[in-house]
C-alpha cells in the first residue's frame, strides 16, 4: 500500500476525506448490496429506518438531522419507504402542519432482521484492528468529529457575518 500524506497531501488520494470516502464506498458497498438485494431499500431508506428505530415519532426535519441528509432527500426516502409499507406519517394533535414519522409494524421487522447483518458487516471490517486499535480509532474519530463541528460553526459564523 503507497504512503499517504494526510498532513501534506499531493493528490486528493492523499487527502483524508477521500480517503474515508473511499472506505466507505468500499465498505458500504458491501450493505448496499445486502440492503437493495434481500431486504429492497435502498442505503439511504436503510439509513431512515435505522434512525427512526432509535428516533421514532420525530418531525422529518429532526430525522434529517439524525441521518444528517437535507430534507429533499428525506422527503424522497421517506415516500419511498411509506410506499413500501415501512413508515407511517401522522399529523401531529394540534397541528396538523406538523407530520411525524413512525416505523411500522413491518417496518420494526425489517430493521430487526436486517441490523444484525449489518452489525456483523462492521465487525467483520473491525477485524482487521485488535481491540487497542478500535479504542484508538474511536476516540480519533470523536476528536475528528469535534473539529469538524467547530470547523462548521465557524464557516456559517464567517457567512453570516460577509455582507
Amino acid at each position: 500500500m503507497p504512503a499517504r500524506h494526510l498532513l501534506q497531501p499531493k493528490t486528493l488520494d492523499d487527502m483524508l476525506l477521500y480517503v474515508m470516502w473511499q472506505l466507505q464506498a468500499c465498505a458500504g458497498s458491501v450493505v448496499v448490496r445486502l440492503c437493495e438485494s434481500e431486504f429492497g431499500i435502498t442505503r439511504r431508506e436503510w439509513r431512515m429506518v435505522a434512525q427512526l428505530a432509535v428516533h421514532e415519532g420525530v418531525q422529518s426535519s429532526e430525522l434529517a438531522r439524525h441521518a444528517a441528509l437535507d430534507r429533499a432527500r428525506t422527503s424522497r426516502a421517506l415516500t419511498g419507504l411509506e410506499a413500501k409499507g415501512l413508515v407511517e406519517r401522522t399529523p401531529r394533535p394540534g397541528d396538523r402542519r406538523e407530520v411525524l414519522v413512525r416505523l411500522t409494524p413491518q417496518g420494526r421487522a425489517l430493521h430487526a432482521a436486517l441490523l444484525p447483518r449489518v452489525m456483523q458487516i462492521n465487525r467483520e471490517l473491525l477485524s482487521a484492528l485488535d481491540e487497542g486499535e478500535v479504542d484508538q480509532l474511536e476516540r480519533f474519530f470523536a476528536r475528528l468529529q469535534q473539529r469538524a463541528e467547530a470547523m462548521r460553526a465557524d464557516a456559517r459564523g464567517a457567512a453570516e457575518r460577509a455582507p
